[in-house]
């Protein structure tokens, strides 16, 4: 789930397409297992430079395609300490949220 600050940015058409195109352009798959040999899809395009308030507004590093990678879940996970995060939604479903 995306921090406060960076909400809006998450959001905006800016990201959007640049997140879309930057998938096609690896072509859906997960660079990390891609390079292990594994064919996995990606689903989320992860920012080499994590996103913090003092960077939030420089497109150099928010949208710069040399900062991004398409990952699997698995591997987001990994890159974030290894374990996986859920939360319970309002429905009482368990949702994985990164």
């Amino acid at each position: 789930m995306a921090k406060e600050f960076a909400k809006a940015f998450y959001r905006s058409r800016a990201w959007r397409n640049t997140r879309e195109a930057y998938a096609a352009s690896v072509g859906w798959l997960c660079e990390d297992c891609l390079a292990a040999g594994i064919y996995k899809p990606g689903e989320i395009v992860h920012h080499k430079v994590a996103l913090m308030p003092s960077n939030i507004d420089d497109p150099g590093i928010t949208l710069a395609w040399n900062n991004l990678r398409l990952v699997c879940r698995d591997c987001h996970a990994k890159e974030h300490g290894g374990t996986k995060r859920y939360k319970v939604d309002e429905a009482g479903r368990l949702r994985f949220i990164g």
